[in-house]
């Protein structure tokens, strides 16, 4: 009797194991490649939201990084192929009007509805055809509170750039757009302006800055920087900011009062990707109420996702009072980027590169 049920139990166990591995699908040939290449900014992802993607669809996610929102469209343009693309509003606006995306697959990317209001009908994007919101900030300035009152920060805003009084103590972010927008909304214009006199007067004002206060140009080693304490001031994005605020008590955030870029960094996919089918099915894994609450608990960054943003500002959440999380809403002065021409893309890299190097 012992070894009939000893055979039936190694029967049913042979059959529970077959069922599992039935159940069980081969990503190549469910999706025609179990590899997915994905190409986002530098510390703007929790890495266990990539191991539990890997491990539940069994394939591998090849993950670049890149600093700027012209480094990756230069490597998209030299022929790189990725599946998944992670840029900004106004890049994406550019890759749309040159056919270098593809249309999300809506059968697959169903999470479409979790995104809060601030995200929603963009205009590069208005139905989201093309791309699926990730996260998204403003510009600001992180400072030492212990350095730099906070009424005085408040009252200079962008002009406190060209304060000589922090001369050596600040960090610039090696971003054109960004210090070319600050420029322009310290003198009233839109930073959107095509004006190529405003453009110059913007050029003269970031060569006042350099000379004013010298600063050091930094990416991503900012956020380290300044939660250490290393300079007084820096321009940061807000998600950076959430994180440096956060592990450095003394540091303070503003939003400037003349206004300061919006922006919206979303999931697409290009139109060369050699796994569309898989790249649709990790857009909609990261909208995922659990995948975006990891990603902005752990960089800081607004979720797109409008019950992560909830919870994660309200009592008791990891971001709870913290000045730089939530983006100011509803500011008429704020702006969201649009494409500029590519007379005017060649105008903004020739004169960031002379402001940088003191001509």
């Amino acid at each position: 009797m012992k070894k009939v049920l000893t055979a039936v139990l190694v029967i049913c166990l042979i059959a529970m194991g077959a069922a599992g591995l039935a159940e069980k699908k081969d990503p190549v040939a469910e999706y025609g490649s179990d590899v997915l290449n994905v190409y986002n900014w530098g510390e703007y992802i929790d890495k266990q939201v990539i191991t539990n993607f890997e491990k539940e669809y069994g394939v591998r996610v090849n993950y670049s990084l890149f600093s700027s929102n012209e480094e990756m469209y230069t490597k998209l343009l030299s022929g790189a192929s990725y599946d998944v693309l992670v840029p900004s509003d106004y890049m994406i606006e550019r890759l749309i009007r040159e056919d270098k995306l593809q249309p999300l697959d809506k059968d697959v990317v169903t999470n479409l509805d979790v995104l809060t209001a601030g995200v929603q009908n963009m205009g590069y994007d208005p139905d989201n055809t093309y791309s699926a919101p990730y996260l998204w900030q403003t510009v600001g300035i992180v400072y030492d509170t212990t350095k730099i009152d906070p009424e005085a920060m408040e009252e200079q805003g962008f002009s406190a750039f060209l304060n000589p009084e922090y001369k050596g103590h600040v960090y610039m972010y090696d971003s054109e757009r960004d210090g070319f927008m600050i420029a322009l909304k310290a003198l009233g214009y839109s930073a959107n302006t095509t004006d190529e006199d405003e453009l110059n007067a913007a050029f003269d004002w970031l060569r006042e800055m350099d000379k004013a206060v010298s600063p050091s140009y930094v990416t991503d080693e900012v956020i380290d920087a300044m939660a250490n304490g290393e300079k007084w001031m820096a321009l940061v994005y807000s998600g950076d900011a959430a994180y440096i605020l956060s592990e450095n008590e003394d540091m303070g955030y503003c939003t400037p009062k003349e206004g300061t870029n919006i922006a919206v960094d979303a999931m697409v996919i290009p139109a060369n990707a050699s796994n569309p089918k898989l790249a649709n099915v990790f857009i909609n894994y990261i909208l995922e109420y659990d995948n975006s609450l990891m990603i902005s608990e752990e960089v800081g960054y607004a979720s797109t996702n409008d019950q992560v943003l909830n919870d994660l500002s309200a009592e008791g959440g990891t971001y709870e009072g913290n000045a730089a999380y939530l983006p100011r809403a509803g500011y008429e002065l704020d702006e969201y980027y649009n494409d500029i021409p590519e007379s005017l893309r060649s105008l903004y890299s020739s004169m960031w590169i002379k402001v940088k190097l003191h001509e």
